[in-house]
């Protein structure tokens, strides 16, 4: 059960969380809209158009910096407290620091809970609407990556090659398709250009050469133009920019499964996307014991030497996070460890932290 100062407690830390938040997203409107005047100006959206996404890009850079506004809240109300004497009164009915943390705990578990719904469903949702609108408004470009010399398996009896691709124009040159049945190529076609044709769904082939064998004998046909429909779609040959941060958790499982049955390469980024939103969260918890552990001691400076420790391990948890994520971009770590390991990391010197402030 929560006792009365379990619930001021509580209060402070959610008040403080909140306060913070917008604070942040004053500012971070500010410079967004700074940074992005110069396109307003250019190709001049229309002004519910830039409200509604700077509403879907709040959600966005808050959830991004969401450790640093955890962690500066904790330090901040706690610190107060330190300052005015309550803990140390606290502390002096008996509570044991332990059972002080209790309310941390419970907060953490509030706002975890919380951003877990938001990474998972939510966000992503606004991250759609919003880089719909910076595509349509920001960008130049609109894909990512090479569309040269692309090898794809559409499926587990079928290959196609492209030399190069224009996603604009959904238009392949020096196009190939082959269907083989275990050690046997069943079908080959080469074609100078494929096309998509949107209304009827498949792929106009032209100046095409057919080969087909049925092991008993091997033909060759030469033909102009056809119409073939494939296991394939436009979509499927191009990485749209930040696609990912638009699949909500579940769209983006499925997408994960359709590109390892196409034997899909370079899925790392994927991956780190899909642990991250459960990790992040989880985060709540090592920074708020950190940040009690740590301002709870009255220290002569007062709180703005407490924020600026905050402030600091915060700004290396985050480019922890960074590090070991290009680690597994670049190198072998594995998605889930780069994910985790900061966490694992921190919980350490949480424990470490706490056990130096129960000594004092």
């Amino acid at each position: 059960m929560l006792i009365k100062i379990d619930k001021y407690i509580l209060r402070n830390f959610l008040l403080t969380f909140v306060f913070l938040l917008i604070i942040f997203s004053a500012i971070a409107i500010v410079f967004d809209y700074t940074e992005k005047m110069k396109d307003f100006v250019k190709r001049k959206p229309a002004g519910i158009e830039v409200l509604h996404y700077f509403a879907n890009f709040l959600p966005y850079i808050l959830a991004l910096l969401f450790p640093i506004f955890i962690f500066v809240a904790v330090i901040l109300f706690t610190s107060r407290l330190a300052n005015r004497s309550e803990i140390i009164a606290i502390l002096n009915t008996g509570m044991t620091f332990k059972r002080f943390l209790r309310p941390y705990f419970l907060g953490a578990a509030i706002i975890c809970s919380v951003l877990l719904l938001a990474n998972h469903y939510i966000i992503p949702k606004a991250n759609k609407k919003r880089l719909q609108f910076e595509e349509k408004y920001i960008w130049e470009h609109l894909y990512e990556g090479s569309h040269n010399e692309m090898h794809i398996r559409i499926s587990p009896t079928e290959y196609i090659y492209l030399q190069s691709y224009n996603p604009d124009t959904k238009t392949g040159f020096h196009f190939t398709y082959e269907k083989i049945e275990g050690t046997l190529l069943k079908e080959k076609w080469m074609a100078d250009k494929c096309v998509y044709d949107s209304i009827r769904k498949g792929w106009k082939l032209s100046d095409i050469v057919i080969q087909r064998n049925d092991t008993l004998k091997e033909s060759l046909e030469k033909v102009k133009d056809q119409f073939k429909k494939m296991a394939f779609v436009p979509e499927d040959l191009v990485v749209r920019r930040e696609g990912k941060q638009m699949m909500t958790s579940p769209q983006l499982n499925a997408h994960l499964r359709k590109e390892e049955a196409k034997g899909s390469e370079n899925l790392s980024e994927y991956y780190i996307e899909k642990y991250r939103r459960t990790a992040s969260p989880f985060s709540a918890f090592i920074l708020s014991i950190i940040g009690a552990c740590l301002a709870s001691k009255k220290v002569r400076g007062g709180s703005g030497v407490h924020v600026a420790i905050g402030l600091m391990i915060s700004a290396v948890y985050i480019f922890m996070m960074q590090f070991t994520t290009t680690f597994a971009i670049k190198g072998n770590l594995h998605p889930m460890i780069a994910v985790w390991l900061p966490n694992v990391l921190f919980s350490f010197v949480a424990y470490a932290i706490y056990r130096q402030r129960i000594k004092v």
